[in-house]
């Protein structure tokens, strides 16, 4: 072995590396964007998550049960109480994911109490989320044993029981990340075979031959997205199916939900590759989209909630979520494949996906330039 040929190549990467800043400033953001998202995604207290309150008691006892979440909500802010009059329209928008629980006073809770026949309370919980949902079953049951506890003045003469109602079976931890997984798999799909391959033809002289024709920049910028999304909605059925039978998703080939399936997965598709194109659409060095392709991944994939609910997150990471197209595709996802809901679960993501894609494909065909 030759040790100054060795040097050679050493010198000549080392040169190319100090070349590209983009790619030196990629290589830099990764660790520290790794430091800060994962530092602040996992392990945080869950708060101000939506728990529905029901009281069809509408007594003074129901009253002051309904002080103390008040005052949960206004302390620790575990969760943070919705009112409702109704206890199945409670249950039905906590089945579509608008609230993660319901606190309900039973109509004979006051009879119950006056004659000290173990006053209940119900609360009907969304297990899909363990996460949430164990914390949330703690406040509670720490709540009750405090109207349980003796005091001074007798807070409650009768002592009060909490009936625990889960809507759903047990969810294993690899059905709750199916999601996820599937997000990621589209990801990866809509970057190496969207956006790395647009950089790729477009250094080989691929696209030389498209700019040389009569065709137009909308055109040309519809067909690479197009063909993308084919790719990125192929490789997302393909993973929620296989990964659906190994995770043991019931009723996976029922034909209403695998439509929902295929909406969703397309306009997640189509909402990542547009974003693949508008950072790739001004990019030539080929080095640069492998660089962020780390910072991307954490970026979308972390603070989604594919991982851990998003509820725990500090404010700022919020905002990120609330743009991020892997929120939606996850929550969406997720409804469908642990729930089990309908068009009522499902639409509102992909009516924002759609109009993620919109503003996407808006700033590429603005960025694209049809000059060679």
């Amino acid at each position: 072995m030759k040790l100054y040929r060795v040097n050679a190549l050493i010198e000549r990467d080392m040169r190319k590396f100090f070349r590209s800043p983009a790619l030196m400033l990629s290589s830099l953001i990764f660790p520290l964007v790794q430091l800060i998202v994962l530092g602040y995604a996992f392990g945080g207290k869950i708060k101000n998550a939506d728990i529905a309150f029901v009281d069809e008691d509408h007594s003074v006892e129901s009253r002051r049960v309904e002080e103390m979440f008040d005052g949960i909500s206004a302390g620790p802010r575990t969760f943070r109480i919705v009112q409702y009059s109704s206890f199945p329209r409670a249950v039905d928008d906590l089945r579509a994911g608008f609230v993660k629980g319901v606190i309900d006073v039973p109509h004979d809770f006051s009879r119950r109490y006056y004659q000290h026949d173990r006053p209940r309370l119900v609360f009907t919980e969304d297990n899909t989320d363990q996460f949430i949902s164990s914390s949330l079953m703690q406040s509670a049951q720490d709540m009750t044993t405090a109207l349980n506890a003796p005091d001074v003045t007798g807070r409650l003469d009768g002592q009060v029981e909490l009936n625990i109602v889960e809507v759903y079976p047990y969810i294993e931890y690899i059905k709750y990340l199916l999601a996820g997984s599937t997000a990621m798999g589209i990801f990866i799909t809509a970057m190496i075979g969207g956006g790395i391959t647009y950089i790729d033809d477009k250094n080989r002289g691929l696209h030389e031959g498209y700019l040389l024709t009569p065709i137009r920049k909308t055109e040309l910028v519809a067909g690479l997205i197009g063909a993308g999304t084919l790719k990125a909605f192929m490789a997302g059925m393909c993973l929620t199916i296989i990964g659906g039978l190994i995770a043991g998703i019931p009723g996976l080939w029922h034909p209403l939900r695998l439509l929902y399936l295929c909406v969703v997965i397309l306009v997640a598709s189509l909402s990542m590759i547009s974003l693949m194109f508008l950072v790739m659409v001004r990019i030539d060095d080929p080095l640069v989209p492998r660089a962020i392709f780390g910072v991307l991944n954490m970026l979308l994939f972390f603070p989604s909630g594919a991982v851990y609910p998003t509820e725990a997150f500090p404010s700022w990471l919020r905002w990120i979520s609330v743009i991020d197209p892997f929120t939606y595709t996850v929550h969406a996802l997720r409804n469908l494949t642990l729930k089990n809901t309908g068009i009522e679960g499902i639409y509102m993501d992909v009516l924002i996906l759609i109009g993620f894609s919109a503003i996407m494909i808006s700033g590429s065909l603005a960025l694209f330039k049809r000059q060679l």
